[in-house]
């Protein structure tokens, strides 16, 4: 939906484009293909508009789109090229930022997904999605304190904030007070029982306790509530579950099915040793 509002934007503010036929007629093709799920074919689509008019400035928003197309195709290396290359042109555009940082995150790169937060929230200080991401972005680098001051002040910023429950949830969890997350994971998802990320970080918090069978239950409504190709985080966390439960074969189709959309090759690899 975002992807088709940008575009629409895109042609309602520059008149000038719809004499570029060519090139309006590639971005309404992207538009189709999307819609019909042909990811390779919007993609396509997209560098074909670019290709046709490259020099307009609001293709900065098409390479934003190629971008996330190309990432949810788990062309990850291709679609940091797409990011960058729509920063180049608006270097403080706090959607491109968060996408880039994200992809960063995901990558494994905290050190620039921290970078891109950090130009992000001095942009907007109180944006709580990104303070958010940083706060976990602290945890996985074990700047604890860092991590509590985001996720408070979010907290200051909105006192029913569900996502600084949630951090807070996988600050205890990391510290080791698995009782304190649970009750915040339990209380979240009577709060709002259709969201992945409970079931993701409870699931996590399960594995660290050795309870496989909940870890198995949590994850799979993580996957069930999630985007099939969105997430292939949550595979390697399914299949971890299952290595617990002494089911190899499926944990490692997990692993396969996690590498097709795109997670880290070499920690695969390392978690497919477990399975044979």
């Amino acid at each position: 939906m975002r992807f088709l509002s940008v575009c629409l934007l895109i042609l309602s503010i520059c008149p000038a484009l719809l004499k570029a036929q060519t090139y309006s007629e590639w971005i309404e093709s992207s538009f189709k293909y999307l819609d019909e799920n042909r990811l390779d074919s919007a993609e396509m689509a997209l560098k074909n508009a670019l290709k046709a008019e490259p020099d307009y400035p609001v293709n900065a928003f098409l390479f934003h789109n190629l971008g996330t197309v190309q990432r949810r195709q788990g062309k990850n290396e291709e679609a940091l090229q797409s990011y960058t290359l729509a920063l180049t042109r608006y270097p403080e555009n706090t959607v491109f930022l968060s996408a880039r940082a994200s992809l960063f995150s995901d990558k494994g790169d905290f050190k620039n997904a921290l970078l891109d937060y950090n130009t992000l929230l001095e942009k907007e200080p109180d944006n709580e999605e990104a303070l958010y991401q940083r706060g976990l972005l602290y945890l996985e680098i074990k700047n604890f304190e860092l991590s509590e001051r985001d996720f408070g002040r979010m907290m200051e910023l909105n006192p029913q904030s569900f996502y600084a429950r949630l951090g807070f949830a996988s600050l205890y969890k990391i510290e080791g007070l698995y009782t304190d997350a649970e009750k915040i994971y339990n209380y979240l998802e009577e709060k709002e029982p259709d969201n992945p990320a409970i079931y993701a970080g409870r699931a996590e918090l399960f594995l660290l306790t050795e309870k496989g069978g909940k870890a198995l239950s949590d994850s799979n409504k993580a996957i069930r509530l999630s985007d099939e190709t969105g997430n292939a985080y949550l595979y390697i966390l399914r299949s971890k579950a299952k290595l617990l439960l002494h089911e190899k074969k499926s944990a490692a189709e997990d692993i396969e099915k996690a590498m097709v959309l795109g997670y880290d090759p070499e920690e695969a690899a390392a978690l497919l040793k477990f399975t044979k």
